[in-house]
């Protein structure tokens, strides 16, 4: 009885290595489901997701957001690799895919100047998530001329922006970081990063 106990004791040990080994991504596909171009169901995105060996997949409204869990050690840019090749075998079309760690969109909620503004209307709010680190002349190319009145601050990986007429309107919208910058990009209104930041935090 005894032995039987301490074979169960191992293998409860031993699940719950394997479970600790697993890290909490997010996902964000670019350009997918927008004028009728690029449609991929939630449903079958899920499917795509755990058919790579991923665990408790669970998508966010219809743009492409992705949480899930993975015990791969690799780099971001090869997990995001390893989807977009997925994603283009199944679909035939091209699709980027940029990843950040649960840890990682805590910090980047953490980090947003903008919200400690007077009569900053978190509604006005933006966040460019950029697939590498940008060369630091294409950032000083941008980085000083004036989009008035909107406004971005960019950090690492992140630009912040803030639009008080509207995302429609803006001056500075997720092609012109791409084409100024040299790096693949996609956009998230400040409601959306906070969701998918507690969809993160609350996986299990």
């Amino acid at each position: 009885m005894k032995k039987k106990r301490n074979e169960t004791d191992l293998f409860t040990k031993n699940q719950e290595k394997q479970t600790n080994n697993f890290q909490v991504f997010i996902s964000m596909l670019r350009g997918i489901n927008v004028s009728g171009q690029k449609k991929i169901l939630m449903a079958d995105l899920k499917d795509l997701y755990e058919k790579l060996g991923f665990k408790n997949v669970t998508t966010y409204i219809q743009s492409g957001n992705v949480i899930f869990k993975s015990n791969e050690k690799l780099p971001d840019t090869e997990l995001a690799k390893k989807i977009e090749e997925a994603i283009h075998k199944k679909y035939d079309f091209e699709v980027a895919v940029i990843i950040r760690g649960k840890e990682e969109m805590k910090k980047i909620l953490s980090s947003n100047s903008f919200l400690k503004e007077k009569n900053s209307d978190p509604k006005r709010l933006y966040v460019t998530f950029l697939s590498e680190f940008p060369v630091k002349e294409n950032v000083e190319s941008i980085e000083n001329i004036d989009f008035s009145p909107d406004k971005f601050i960019i950090i690492e990986k992140e630009i912040y922006i803030y639009v008080p007429n509207g995302y429609g309107e803006t001056k500075i919208p997720n092609n012109f970081f791409e084409k100024k910058l040299k790096v693949k990009a996609t956009t998230r209104n400040w409601n959306t990063v906070n969701k998918l930041s507690d969809l993160a935090s609350n996986s299990k």
